[in-house]
């Protein structure tokens, strides 16, 4: 298959962005790009949403709780049941 070139412009902070992001996901900007208009071509529009999921900073935050526990579980209170957990809490 012959190969074409194509040039786009956009935003140096742009295109710097969708550099670390497409890196991130294990591709190059060109890779980006045919994907895009392969999918593009075939559904006839614009049909899909690539992004990595990052957690929102409350998540962030629960995750790094986690750890904590982890490293120090004893400083943790523990229930052996839902009911008992609610129960103080409630209380």
């Amino acid at each position: 298959m012959a190969q074409a070139n194509v040039n786009i412009r956009m935003d140096a902070e742009l295109k710097n962005n969708l550099d670390q992001l497409c890196n991130e996901l294990g591709m190059t900007i060109s890779t980006a790009v045919t994907i895009f208009a392969k999918v593009m071509v075939r559904r006839g529009g614009i049909p899909f949403d690539v992004r990595i999921d990052v957690p929102n900073k409350e998540t962030l935050e629960a995750f790094q709780e986690i750890e904590e526990m982890k490293k120090n579980p004893s400083a943790y209170k523990r229930y052996n049941n839902v009911r008992d957990m609610m129960k103080e809490l409630l209380e």
